[in-house]
């Protein structure tokens, strides 16, 4: 009986997953649009709400697999939420409002992130986050930074000069935390190279040390090392090539890149939004290997980011990607236990998992998944959502079809 129960149970897990991929090939690039918007305000909707209200500390709960971070993690977790969403909400928001449903959406979006920008620098207000104590505020802060990269109109442009001066006075103060030497460089450079774009001014040093330590840990075949070490999880996508790339970007367009490693470092970028296609199953899942799990589908940053800069290899077409990505959206989010009762992400890589998390996740640290959804930044004219669903390489390879071979990149 417990045979027959098995197959009987196994056999409707197919049935399940046959009849979600016969739905998306039914479904419009526009329907899928819509589904990522509303994805992502969902899951940004609480953070900004609260935060635009001054009442994020009050009302976000602290999530963390062991109790006795709490304490440490209620310091730092407010601005890991902030910082988090607007870097992978911005590019959305840079499109700017207009007269459809989705404009002026995006318009409301735009307010709360303005009030909620001007909330978190206010030292009077009750939700003025911590840019000072402890080590983890520079790595929020980059992050915040960097969402304003992304949104240099709609975000930077709207705030008030109060509001900038005391977002530059708060960058600035991580200048006083030491990173270590591993990834954690890049954050201290991304703040230097938002402070270089927006005031002109900037500490060169942090720069030129961040791109001199992964020029020399570059691996090879695109991946770098977090450190001197070669780890196999996903930090050349959560972190290193998005944040790598754009400040070279800024470097590049202020005439400060001498040797030219902004090319160098984009055909590595391409390389592994190349080899990330690849990892999404037919069903939308991918492997869970590596740390930070718990940050789940942002580990296609990278990807998405290649999308919308159009810079995916020319054998890849964008609305494979859209088709790939939205599976595993569709897949991650529709798991059980993945929000609260109160719309609150939960610990977990797919679903309420808190044993995957590290003691140094909690429930700010998860907003990072939001970096998936950079390619929104793309009107919904561009064919990135006109075209209909479209085969990635794992369907094509599952299925018997032809497939392009994989090759190193030597560089």
């Amino acid at each position: 009986m417990e045979k027959i129960n098995s197959l009987l149970i196994g056999f409707i897990v197919c049935l399940v997953q046959v009849s979600s991929v016969m739905a998306q090939e039914m479904r419009t690039g526009v329907q899928e649009r819509q589904l990522w918007v509303d994805a992502l305000t969902r899951i940004v909707d609480p953070v900004l709400t609260n935060l635009s209200r001054n009442t994020l500390r009050a009302n976000m709960p602290v999530e963390v697999v062991k109790e006795t971070e709490v304490r440490n993690r209620e310091k730092v977790t407010h601005l890991e939420a902030f910082g988090r969403v607007m870097v992978g909400i911005a590019p959305w928001l840079e499109l700017g409002p207009d007269d459809t449903e989705e404009g002026q959406l995006r318009k409301k979006y735009i307010d709360l992130s303005i009030k909620a920008l001007k909330n978190a620098v206010d030292s009077l207000s009750p939700d003025y986050l911590n840019f000072r104590e402890g080590k983890q505020p520079l790595v929020d802060a980059a992050f915040l930074a960097h969402g304003l990269l992304r949104a240099p109109e709609q975000l930077w442009g709207n705030l008030d000069e109060q509001t900038k001066t005391r977002i530059v006075r708060e960058l600035k103060s991580t200048r006083a935390i030491q990173p270590n030497e591993s990834n954690w460089l890049l954050f201290s450079a991304m703040v230097e190279a938002m402070l270089l774009k927006f005031t002109g001014e900037c500490d060169m040093k942090p720069i030129r040390y961040a791109i001199t330590k992964h020029e020399q840990w570059y691996k090879g075949d695109a991946t770098y090392g977090d450190g001197k070490w070669f780890h196999s999880d996903y930090y050349n996508s959560f972190v290193i090539h998005p944040m790598l790339l754009d400040v070279l970007g800024v470097l590049s367009e202020k005439g400060l890149d001498e040797n030219s490693f902004y090319n160098t470092e984009l055909e590595r970028f391409i390389r592994y939004a190349e080899q990330q296609e690849r990892l999404i199953s037919p069903e939308g899942t991918f492997p869970p290997m590596g740390r930070s799990l718990a940050y789940r589908f942002g580990a296609f940053q990278v990807l998405s980011q290649a999308a919308l800069m159009k810079r995916l290899p020319p054998y890849i077409v964008p609305a494979q990607v859209r088709s790939a990505l939205t599976t595993v959206i569709a897949r991650q989010l529709s798991q059980e236990g993945t929000f609260d009762v109160n719309g609150w992400l939960q610990l977990g890589f797919c679903g309420h998992q808190p044993e995957v998390a590290e003691t140094y996740i909690s429930t700010g640290s998860l907003y990072l998944c939001t970096a998936v959804f950079l390619s929104l930044g793309l009107p919904p004219t561009d064919e990135f959502w006109t075209v209909g669903y479209t085969e990635w390489t794992a369907v094509k390879a599952w299925s018997g079809k032809k497939m392009r071979i994989d090759k190193a990149l030597k560089k």
